[in-house]
């Protein structure tokens, strides 16, 4: 059954399986939340993906990252969980591409001291494959990466937002840095195409580690 149905409720057989899934992460959120608002980010996290996806093979599983996401960014811009290592959010418009390769650069060249998250406007139903073949040519595997819409607790646990090419689809909040990287888009082009969009990207990701006073790996 096709996601793009996402406004049709989910099977009787994935809501018990997301019912299970609410309670567990509560329990991994004590104190946090209440068990509604879980329970509402797990089912609102797997109707957003749904609605996208071609394929609901993976579904719930990738129901419960995004919603551990999501509720992880929330406890984060409340303040009840800290981080210690600037928040970057990167946005494009499918995530499928751009904002894909610079959060999988970023994670890389930071060796944990930035913690990177990517979202999309209007997210596509899976990762272009010719942006994970010239990823892969540089050892960065995207394989279980997927496309994640923009939400607004992302945002709001970030400490830099860098769109790219997403328009005004992002909301602002004050005391964030936002940044505009005007990168051309992947889509539809060949990975002999996509080899110069990686490489400005990953100039790019090295020069914010600098400004953020990380020292980027040597690839």
């Amino acid at each position: 059954m096709s996601q793009r149905q996402g406004g049709r409720p989910p099977p009787r057989s994935d809501v018990a399986v997301l019912e299970r899934m609410a309670t567990d992460l509560a329990a991994e959120f004590p104190g946090f939340f209440s068990e509604q608002t879980v329970y509402r980010y797990v089912f609102e996290s797997y109707t957003a993906l749904r609605r996208t996806a071609k394929v609901t093979t993976y579904l719930v599983t990738l129901t419960r990252k995004f919603a551990t996401d999501r509720l992880t960014a929330l406890a984060q811009s409340e303040g009840a969980i800290m981080s210690d290592v600037p928040e970057v959010l990167f946005v494009c418009v499918h995530n499928a591409g751009r904002s894909q390769m610079a959060a999988a650069l970023l994670d890389h060249h930071a060796q944990g001291r930035v913690h990177v998250r990517s979202a999309g406007s209007a997210p596509a139903d899976s990762i272009n494959p010719a942006v994970r073949e010239v990823m892969a040519e540089i050892g960065l595997d995207l394989s279980k990466e997927f496309p994640k819409p923009l939400t607004d607790d992302v945002v709001r646990a970030a400490d830099v937002v860098i769109s790219m090419g997403c328009g005004d689809a992002c909301p602002v909040y004050p005391g964030k840095r936002y940044l505009d990287w005007d990168l051309t888009d992947p889509a539809g082009k060949s990975a002999e195409e996509i080899r110069p969009i990686r490489d400005d990207i990953d100039a790019r990701v090295r020069a914010l580690l600098v400004e953020l006073g990380a020292s980027a790996s040597v690839r």
